[in-house]
């Protein structure tokens, strides 16, 4: 009797890692191949191919994630390798497309060195209470982030990287002044609140003092106008659409920082033009496609046109000036 020697099952390798907390603890993705490989060998897995992704899996559209699932669906391969089931998904909708899978046929084994899994019904359950898990921890993750910031911020800490003036301490995890840059933006302040002096020379001034963005560029206008409007400079930040009170140390007085947004208002009012009424559109419609009636005044005089949108009528109709409708 001839011995019948079944070949392995093909199975993808997938390995991922994000820069995100909840992967903190998680193996580097050199350390996941390197085990992956070594449990393929002693369960007789066939890997055909590796597939690495540096990417989050909180939300779907994982580009090589998606690959490896089309390709699975070609027939290319029959199992997923990883090292556990949150490295193929943390969210519902990638969960549910590997649960699938197994459930047509497409997917016949899912091996993880750290967790059992069986292509059936109590193998499918425990992985579906597996993915669901994981998203519960990075949903409650970022809940307890959200959590932690806003009592950071009752407590006038500002959450965030410190603006250009300041310093993040790591040993404290505050905020504190850089002596050198806070001076400076003190005399932009003060220079701008004279009302002599436009963005652009203040722009000019920073970077004539050393001061430029984090890439090494002068500062844009835009930059210096949100430093110039940022209340963080006189003691408070704000967070969440609102301002709060800080406990870090200020660079100008509030004096000096409400005379400067008065000067930013003044100079920040657009010029805008006089409107004309214009009584006939919205009045009247085209007699040939039925369609709007707008209006631009030319030369001092004020014509009417067909606005011409529709798609299936070609209108040939011409400007009107407003004397002849008048009459």
């Amino acid at each position: 009797m001839q011995n019948i020697i079944s070949s392995p099952q093909k199975c993808f390798l997938y390995a991922r890692k994000s820069t995100d907390v909840e992967d903190k603890q998680v193996l580097s993705i050199e350390a996941q191949i390197t085990e992956l490989r070594a449990y393929a060998k002693t369960e007789g897995l066939n890997i055909v191919e590796e597939f690495i992704e540096k990417k989050s899996a909180k939300i779907p559209g994982r580009p090589i994630f998606g690959k490896m699932l089309a390709r699975i669906e070609k027939g290319e391969a029959s199992g997923i390798l990883a090292w556990h089931p949150d490295r193929l998904a943390r969210n519902s909708v990638d969960g549910g497309r590997i649960i699938y899978l197994l459930d047509c046929g497409h997917l016949a084994i899912l091996k993880f060195p750290t967790f059992w899994c069986e292509n059936t019904s109590q193998g499918k359950f425990m992985l579906n209470i597996a993915f669901g898990q994981s998203k519960y921890y990075v949903d409650s993750l970022a809940e307890n982030t959200k959590r932690g910031l806003r009592q950071k911020v009752r407590r006038g800490e500002y959450p965030a990287l410190a603006p250009t003036g300041y310093i993040n301490d790591v040993r404290t995890k505050t905020i504190i002044v850089d002596k050198k840059r806070a001076s400076l933006i003190r005399k932009a302040y003060e220079l701008y609140a004279k009302n002599g002096s436009r963005l652009e020379d203040i722009a000019n001034f920073l970077a004539q003092s050393g001061v430029h963005s984090k890439s090494g560029k002068r500062l844009h206008r835009d930059r210096i106008s949100f430093i110039l409007s940022n209340p963080f400079y006189y003691g408070h930040f704000r967070y969440a659409g609102e301002v709060h009170e800080g406990k870090h140390q200020p660079v100008v007085s509030k004096k000096i920082f409400d005379k400067v947004q008065e000067v930013l208002r003044q100079r920040g009012k657009p010029k805008t033009k006089e409107k004309v009424p214009k009584p006939f559109t919205g009045l009247f419609r085209c007699g040939e496609c039925d369609m709007g009636i707008t209006a631009e005044i030319q030369k001092g005089h004020t014509y009417y046109r067909c606005t011409k949108k529709s798609r299936s009528v070609k209108c040939s109709q011409s400007y009107v000036r407003e004397e002849i409708i008048n009459e």
